[in-house]
C-alpha cells in the first residue's frame, strides 16, 4: 500500500463527515477570484439599473464586445437614453483607493499592502472612442462612468464620473438635457446590437487572450524602458574604450539622455 492510499484511508472518515465544508471552502475561494469579482460587480450594476431606471427610457446592454483595429474591446455596460449614452466600467475592489483623472496608474491599499491598477478612466476612454466611431455620433452625447462596488473607500478627490455603486444611478438621472430623439435612440440601439460580437464564452475567452497579449507587450516595454526618462532602450555596441565590441543597452533619447544598462 503506497502513501497515497494510506492518507486516503486515514482521512476518509473526516472527508465523509465534513465534505460539505470542503465544498464550501472551494466555492468561497472561487468567489474571491478576479473573474468572479468582476461578474458579481457587473451583476450589482445590472440589478440597480433594472430596479431604478425606467426601461421605457433607458436601454441596458451588458458585456458589449466590439471589434477594434488591434483586436477587441469589451464594455461592461452601455445604457442608451434620450439624455445620452452612458459607457460604464465596473471595478469590484476593496480597501483604500488613491488616484486622479491624470494619473496613468491608481493605487489600491489594503492595510500595508499596495497594488497598482490602470486608471479606469483611461481604460474607459478606449471604450467611449470605439463606441463613438461605431455609432458615428458626437462625443458630447457619450458619458464615461466608472462605478466602484465592494468595500472600497476613495482617499483622494475623484471626478464626478467616478462613483460608488449607490451613486451611479444618481449620476445618470442628473443628465436631464435631451440629446437624442426617439428615432436616434432606436438607431443607436440597432447599431450596438448589430455591431457587437455575439455574447458567448468563446467571445469572452478570445477577448481575455487579446488583453493578456497587450499586458505582456506593455510589461516587456516597461522592462526595456530607460530608468531615467522612460524612453525605449536600444541595443548598441561600444566602438571605443575598454569595452570596445561589447554590447549594452543605451537610451534611444541619446544624446539628451545618456543612461545605459548592461546586457
Amino acid at each position: 500500500m503506497d502513501i497515497n492510499q494510506i492518507l486516503l484511508q486515514a482521512f476518509a472518515p473526516m472527508i465523509a463527515s465534513y465534505g460539505w465544508l470542503f465544498v464550501l471552502l472551494i466555492v468561497i475561494g472561487f468567489l474571491k477570484t478576479p473573474f468572479m469579482k468582476g461578474v458579481i460587480g457587473e451583476a450589482l450594476v445590472n440589478l440597480a439599473a433594472t430596479l431604478f431606471l425606467d426601461k421605457t427610457i433607458y436601454r441596458l446592454f451588458k458585456n458589449v464586445t466590439l471589434p477594434t483595429e488591434d483586436g477587441t474591446t469589451q464594455v461592461d455596460h452601455v445604457i442608451v437614453s434620450p439624455y445620452g449614452i452612458f459607457v460604464i466600467e465596473t471595478k469590484n475592489l476593496k480597501g483604500w483607493i488613491f488616484g486622479n483623472a491624470q494619473q496613468k496608474m491608481w493605487t489600491q491599499q489594503i492595510y500595508k499592502h499596495k497594488n497598482q491598477f490602470q486608471n479606469p478612466l483611461h481604460q474607459n476612454y478606449k471604450h467611449t472612442q470605439t463606441l463613438q466611431s461605431a455609432l458615428e455620433i458626437e462625443p458630447s452625447k457619450l458619458f464615461s462612468l466608472v462605478v466602484f462596488v465592494g468595500d472600497s473607500e476613495f482617499k483622494t478627490p475623484m471626478p464626478e464620473n467616478v462613483v460608488y455603486a449607490g451613486g451611479y444611478i444618481r449620476f445618470i438621472k442628473s443628465k436631464q438635457q435631451r440629446l437624442l430623439t426617439e428615432n436616434e435612440v432606436a438607431e443607436v440601439c440597432r447599431k450596438i446590437q448589430a455591431g457587437r460580437l455575439k455574447p458567448s464564452i468563446k467571445t469572452h475567452i478570445e477577448h481575455v487572450k487579446h488583453v493578456k497579449t497587450i499586458v505582456e507587450q506593455k510589461q516587456q516595454q516597461s522592462e526595456n524602458a530607460c530608468p531615467k526618462c522612460g524612453k525605449p532602450m536600444i541595443l548598441r555596441t561600444a566602438k571605443t574604450g575598454d569595452n570596445q565590441g561589447n554590447q549594452f543597452w543605451g537610451c534611444s533619447a541619446y544624446p539628451r539622455c545618456r543612461a545605459v544598462k548592461a546586457v
